[in-house]
């Protein structure tokens, strides 16, 4: 493998900021020091730019069946848009289906990515059922497999939902398997009667997709399965949260020091329920679960992920285009496919408008984008940090490039962006996964298939990576 020597940035982790040389061999950060002089093939310039760990994108469906159709990105076009976007590693959500062997879902899932991902990757698991064959397998699943992270939908009625049952029988599951329960947290039963009513009094406009799914729904869903979870002892990750009743509930979890963590995307830091209205339909390209929230909610998100309230930051990318996929729920909002297209956007939008405007500092953008999700992932110290002996994923950043977001000029295999022409301070120059360049000078240079399979540890030792105290998971 080449060696690289990365002269005159400023490197930033979740911690420091320093200038530093960075010395990479056989894909690993070996050494960092000021005016490195060992030999390199290759001698890369950061002048002027911050070197930062890769991003970590820990909620994704890429080549995902939903609603009669699939995701218009696969986990070649998927990797390869994270990775002008400056992700360098994503964990993407395996479906299962009740009655099959856990083991099938997750073969199906390999061959997905195998010979596609441009970037390295692993998976959450789906577990819309418990019984006993299911228990038998998630041994081997999290120690033998390295999946650690087991994804239950409080939603989406008789198509992916699990009752508390399920949700319960799960957290004890992982609690003994050294596991982390993740939750889609909207109360589904409720959702599912409000959109019969609103379609029975002729409403099928994509606004009611939002009024159908009000946000006390989601605070509700969130605290009973943080109660859940304080019962069961066990660790639990609350995804996509949108709204302050959700973020209340965390927080007060979290004081009581059950351990619960709240991830948030840059969609509902930026965009409001007022894009579901717009006209001829286009509202359908903000339709994904949980809704768009009333503006007031995004300053509540903001100060949560200044004050730790929320830990960490995923696209929950889940594209389909708006001809041929979103119009599908023309006439019945309820048949819309649920998501839009984030991956290539999550990195810079988070820069510009929390780093970039004052919201969070510079170490907390690492932390949010890449570290937390590291070690709450079983990724780190390997991923998610610039270290000597972790693996060189590192993205080359311009604190001063300006662009506009647009379909015309992304990456994602989708016919629209949701963040049409929002202006954005700070884009990935050259990204880095293991050492070799996936994206230089703005230019895409992988290796279909390069991306490996990451198995991730369990949770004690993810834990003792970690070093998280009590005193943090209260804080």
């Amino acid at each position: 493998m080449t060696a690289r020597l990365i002269k005159n940035g400023t490197v930033v982790t979740a911690a420091d900021t320093y200038a530093a040389d960075v010395l990479i061999k056989e894909g690993i950060i070996a050494k960092i020091g000021l005016d490195l002089t060992d030999e390199a093939d290759e001698i890369i310039d950061a002048s002027g730019k911050y070197v930062f760990p890769g991003g970590i994108d820990p909620h994704t469906h890429l080549e995902m069946p939903f609603g009669g159709t699939v995701t218009a990105d696969d986990f070649a076009t998927g990797t390869r848009a994270a990775a002008f976007g400056g992700t360098t590693t994503i964990v993407d959500f395996c479906l299962t289906t009740k009655g099959k062997p856990l083991s099938e879902s997750i073969k199906t899932w390999h061959n997905k990515a195998n010979g596609k991902a441009v970037i390295d990757y692993g998976f959450h698991l789906m577990i819309g059922e418990i019984n006993d064959e299911v228990l038998a397998e998630l041994p081997a699943i999290v120690k033998e497999e390295g999946i650690t992270s087991l994804k239950v939908f409080m939603a989406y009625k008789n198509v992916f939902q699990a009752d508390d049952g399920t949700l319960f029988r799960t957290l004890l599951a992982a609690k003994e398997l050294g596991a982390m329960v993740m939750v889609h947290a909207e109360n589904g039963d409720v959702i599912d009667f409000l959109i019969q009513k609103a379609l029975a009094e002729g409403n099928t406009d994509p606004i009611y997709h939002a009024l159908t799914r009000p946000s006390i729904i989601e605070g509700e869903a969130t605290g009973r399965a943080a109660k859940l979870a304080e019962l069961a002892g066990a660790r639990l990750y609350v995804v996509h949260v949108t709204c302050a009743e959700a973020v209340q509930q965390i927080a007060e979890a979290r004081n009581k020091g059950v351990d619960i963590w709240g991830e948030t995307c840059p969609q509902y830091l930026v965009l409001d329920q007022s894009y579901l209205e717009k006209p001829d339909f286009e509202g359908a390209k903000y339709v994904w679960s949980p809704p768009l929230r009333e503006a007031f909610h995004q300053e509540v998100l903001w100060n949560a992920l200044k004050s730790g309230q929320l830990q960490t930051l995923g696209s929950d990318h889940c594209s389909f285009n708006f001809d041929g996929q979103k119009d599908l729920g023309l006439g019945d909002f309820s048949k819309i496919p649920n998501g839009g297209p984030v991956i290539e956007d999550r990195f810079s939008l988070f820069y510009s408008e929390g780093v970039n405007k004052g919201r969070i500092t510079l170490h907390q953008f690492v932390d949010i984008v890449s570290t937390r999700n590291a070690k709450l992932f079983g990724l780190f110290p390997r991923k998610g940090t610039i270290a000597v002996g972790s693996d060189a994923d590192i993205v080359i950043f311009d604190p001063l490039a300006g662009r506009t977001l647009s379909a015309k000029t992304h990456h994602m295999n989708v016919d629209y962006n949701p963040f049409e022409g929002m202006q954005v301070t700070g884009e990935p120059i050259s990204v880095l996964s293991r050492g070799e360049f996936v994206i230089q000078d703005r230019q895409f240079v992988g290796a279909m298939g390069a991306g490996r399979y990451l198995k991730r540890a369990p949770y004690a030792a993810a834990h003792a990576a970690a070093s998280v105290s009590k005193e943090e998971i209260k804080r």
